[in-house]
């Protein structure tokens, strides 16, 4: 039995690691640690049925010292407090080594959205914003979809927060609707991101994407368009696709023979990422166990759904053909796994690199907001693929140059930008 993973932990144990390789400051990096500030706070909100329910809601600053703390709201019922510190904590590595200027912050509701009516989700995301708009901003934390959140979500606490400061701020919130301050090609940015990597990884390691097959963990927005990506971009072949279903309460991993067809499993995904089953067997499709995706016979593995689900146990049923992981998920291979990983000799490309996709195309879409001129989709994409494979050279020049696995590496580039900016601001 695996113990549960305390995702906090599993941050500042990987950050701890790479200090040491850096030498840092241990005063420094006791500053890095921890987060600057933390929020916890009661939202209360009135059913439909009349009832009042009380919710309560973090948010989490990690840093911002190389710009407004940047990072998504998740609504789910295995929210806590130290995951939302974990991922803050990422988000603000995620930032420097996508050499954006944002910091890190992450927040979050511990609900699952799924049993809430519409406009009870409405009431929801204008109370977290009741609660927290004294400390949110454009230039001081601008938050952002997640698991469990959409871009109406986003829209509804865009105008909360444009209603108590009293004039339209479409810059305090990013993945937002299109029509309503959001960006083109936002929707695809964190799966397309995940792909634009795999494919440099693949030219780094001299692999042909056309004869490279994939496994996927999850099938929410990144998975999806990980899939699209990995098929119509590189030319590859996924096998399978995992996803949560909500009506079961289990896990389920979706295959085909010939490969699954992304776009036909997107017609029948409802938006919290569950497929529907029923119609995907009928179309030839094999229903397997949520956690028989990692075992499968694959070059490519892609956890791309909740952190800490390639762990001590899990990674013993790999493949001994893989020789690529994308993390398009947060934090999904425990240190353990990592040991596994570098024995068998498999390339990692780490969360905070793999899936920056999403945060560079939120702030492109606070460059858009702040000028109030909005690019094409085209325009949106070519950026991201330049940014997020610059950001690829730049980590596994230091790899290479260091001779250290990819997270240290990618660590060792996201820190150092970090601590160059606190010595610039003069504190340190």
């Amino acid at each position: 039995m695996v113990e549960p993973i305390n995702a906090f932990l599993m941050a500042q144990s990987q950050f701890d690691h790479v200090a040491g390789l850096l030498n840092l400051d241990p005063q420094v990096a006791e500053m890095l640690r921890w987060p600057n500030r933390e929020f916890k706070f009661m939202i209360p909100v009135r059913m439909d049925d009349g009832t009042q329910r009380v919710f309560f809601g973090y948010r989490v600053q990690h840093s911002d010292v190389r710009g407004p703390a940047k990072g998504g709201i998740r609504f789910h019922p295995a929210e806590t407090l130290d995951t939302v510190r974990a991922l803050a904590m990422w988000m603000t590595w995620k930032t420097a080594v996508a050499d954006i200027p944002l910091g890190g912050g992450k927040g979050g509701v511990p609900v699952d959205p799924a049993t809430l009516t519409l406009s009870e989700k409405e009431r929801l995301c204008r109370g977290w914003v009741d609660q927290m708009w004294r400390n949110i901003g454009p230039r001081q934390d601008v938050p952002a979809p997640d698991v469990g959140t959409t871009p109406q979500m986003m829209g509804w606490m865009m105008d909360e927060y444009s209603k108590l400061v009293g004039q339209y701020t479409p810059g305090v919130i990013t993945g937002k609707p299109v029509g309503g301050g959001g960006s083109l090609g936002r929707t695809e940015a964190t799966g397309y991101g995940v792909i634009y990597t795999v494919r440099e990884a693949m030219k780094h390691l001299k692999m042909d994407p056309t004869q490279s097959v994939a496994a996927i963990q999850g099938f929410g927005n990144v998975s999806q368009y990980a899939a699209i990506g990995f098929t119509q971009l590189l030319g590859g072949k996924v096998v399978c696709v995992s996803y949560w279903d909500r009506e079961d309460r289990a896990a389920y991993t979706i295959s085909h023979k010939d490969g699954v067809d992304p776009l036909f499993l997107q017609s029948i995904t409802d938006i919290y990422g569950t497929i529907d089953k029923d119609k995907a067997h009928e179309a030839g499709y094999s229903i397997e166990d949520g956690g028989e995706w990692i075992a499968k016979d694959a070059d490519v593995l892609i956890p791309g759904a909740l952190e800490g689900q390639v762990n001590a146990e899990t990674v013993k049923r790999v493949s001994e053909r893989v020789r690529l992981v994308a993390e398009g998920a947060n934090g999904p291979t425990t240190p353990e796994a990592d040991e596994a990983f570098k024995k068998n000799g498999v390339f990692v490309i780490p969360d905070f690199l793999c899936n920056a996709g999403g945060v560079t195309v939120s702030y492109f879409e606070s460059v858009q907001n702040d000028m109030n001129y909005y690019w094409t989709r085209e325009e949106v994409l070519e950026r991201l693929d330049t940014k997020i494979t610059q950001a690829f050279n730049s980590v596994v020049e230091m790899a290479e140059r260091e001779q250290v696995f990819m997270r240290d590496a990618a660590y060792m580039v996201a820190i150092d930008r970090v601590v160059k900016a606190m010595e610039l601001r003069g504190w340190l």
